[in-house]
């Protein structure tokens, strides 16, 4: 890597690192390891991030995101976690007809009412 591509990276680190040659191909290196982890490590956090707060918009309707996941699934409905968190939060009329279409899937699987599980 080109030393003034380097300390072009390396501008806004503190000490030596921004303008020692050898400091700052280190900093610069790592710095670039860091990014490269935190891309993947964002994905997982945005993912955990949706999977809240679905969970906490289908207990208030009464059923777990465990339940409303396969109910969803058993009727073929393919929304994403991330427009599902979206709905949540913002169209909750929507949602709880969602909601609504998974209990009324799951009591059909169970051949008998479906009564969630206290929460």
């Amino acid at each position: 890597m080109n030393i003034d591509k380097i300390f072009k990276l390396a501008k806004g680190f503190y000490g030596r690192s921004k303008n020692c040659k050898s400091l700052a191909r280190e900093r610069v290196e790592k710095g670039l390891e860091y990014n490269y982890v935190s891309r993947k490590l964002k994905k997982r956090d945005f993912r955990q991030f949706w999977i809240q707060r679905i969970n906490a918009g289908s207990r208030i309707h009464g059923l777990t995101y465990n339940d409303f996941s396969r109910g969803l699934t058993a009727s073929d409905v393919q929304i994403n976690r991330k427009i599902l968190s979206e709905l949540a939060v913002s169209e909750p009329y929507s949602f709880k007809s969602l909601v609504d279409h998974s209990k009324n899937i799951l009591s059909h699987l169970h051949k008998n009412t479906y009564s969630p599980k206290e929460i």
